[in-house]
């Protein structure tokens, strides 16, 4: 995920998919969140063990039209698996911790394993020199559907698994730390024959 800005447009932010949400960006992680804790992948590379834990995938998702001023979002967030979207855990520590862009099936997401609903959730600050300008939050991709808050303000939702989306977060920012959560409904695409048992 990223943040960045340009004087009198919009700012913008990208999240480098969260699932598969920059350097000046301060996030200040959930206090009482379990620790990330990566899972052993059935098949690992040379470079496996070389993943930043704090900052993955720190380049700029786009180097040909990189901007001045932007922020990662992408390293450790808040997790939990849900039964809908209905309930944002506003005000609520997440028991989980996801390390943000891996798929959360992936065995570097920490979480390894499949859910139908989920809960992403972070703070962060936006840099005072970009005070004044528009703050975008871009999104690389989220399977399937996402929606989105930032301090228990609505930004908006998307739906597609491939493609990118932008939502302007300008409005729903305060002047110090601010929360923002993902729920995800990821649905399985197995057929539920699959899972029957032949008795």
């Amino acid at each position: 995920m990223r943040l960045s800005t340009f004087p009198g447009r919009p700012l913008a932010v990208l999240v480098s998919a969260l699932l598969a949400l920059a350097p000046a960006l301060a996030v200040a992680q959930p206090a009482h969140a379990g620790p990330y804790v990566p899972k052993t992948p059935p098949l690992t590379t040379p470079w496996t063990s070389q993943v930043s834990l704090t900052n993955p995938l720190p380049e700029y998702p786009r180097p040909q039209l990189t901007r001045p001023d932007w922020q990662s979002l992408n390293g450790q967030w808040q997790f939990a698996g849900a039964s809908s979207l209905a309930s944002p855990p506003f005000g609520q520590t997440l028991a989980e911790t996801a390390l943000v862009p891996y798929p959360i099936e992936s065995a570097l997401s920490g979480i390894m394993r499949h859910q139908n609903y989920m809960w992403y959730k972070r703070s962060f600050t936006v840099p005072a020199g970009w005070t004044g300008r528009r703050i975008l939050l871009n999104f690389g991709a989220v399977t399937y559907t996402a929606q989105v808050w930032v301090n228990g303000v609505s930004v908006g939702s998307h739906s597609g698994g491939f493609d990118a989306f932008t939502f302007d977060i300008t409005g729903a920012l305060n002047g110090g730390t601010n929360e923002i959560i993902v729920g995800v409904h990821s649905p399985s695409t197995r057929p539920a024959s699959r899972w029957a048992s032949s008795a």
